[in-house]
């Protein structure tokens, strides 16, 4: 991680034991938690070697009603069993860092406006003022359901993020067109 790498995820995370103090938690107990497969690991160690993890961690937990529940409420979101167990591996293995807050709903929201967002150029209205609102109207939620990601997540992901995909590069590709003065052509 390089020091700008460090300064993002010091601003969007929390460190472990910091967070745990403030929700009088045992660093040592979630650990045990997480190695057991019931939480998420940390999604970053910074240089300094920090245990970097989402701030809404327990909300999920208590959510479903204690980890020992989490498993099975975060699988039964999606009607489809097979994809829910996929994206609890996921998000065990704590590299759902595309989110600001990594929760069934967004993750399913996230995966709904990526693939409508990759299929929009090929919509018969291509091109026009309605596509061009409905397709940044996708990607400005999509802009604000994820964070900025760093340099390392290009590195340790194989490429370019869905943020570098679905929102810069089709705002570089298709800029938003201004809106017609009122009574002009």
């Amino acid at each position: 991680m390089t020091p700008a790498d460090d300064a993002y995820v010091s601003a969007q995370f929390a460190v472990l034991e910091d967070l745990c103090a403030a929700q009088g938690r045992d660093p040592g107990a979630v650990r045990l938690t997480m190695l057991s497969g019931l939480l998420p690991l940390p999604g970053y160690l910074r240089s300094d070697g920090a245990e970097m993890v989402p701030r809404d961690l327990f909300a999920l937990t208590e959510e479903a009603g204690g980890p020992e529940r989490l498993e099975e409420w975060f699988t039964g979101q999606w009607p489809d069993r097979e994809t829910g167990r996929r994206e609890w591996e996921a998000y065990l293995s704590g590299q759902y860092v595309c989110l600001h807050s990594v929760r069934p709903a967004t993750i399913r929201r996230k995966e709904e406006l990526t693939a409508a967002i990759g299929t929009a150029p090929a919509e018969p209205d291509a091109g026009s003022d309605a596509w061009s609102a409905r397709l940044h109207a996708l990607v400005d939620e999509l802009d604000a359901l994820e964070p900025a990601f760093t340099g390392y997540d290009r590195l340790r992901f194989g490429g370019p993020t869905s943020r570098d995909v679905c929102v810069d590069a089709v705002r570089a590709r298709y800029p938003r067109r201004a809106p017609l003065p009122v009574g002009g052509r």
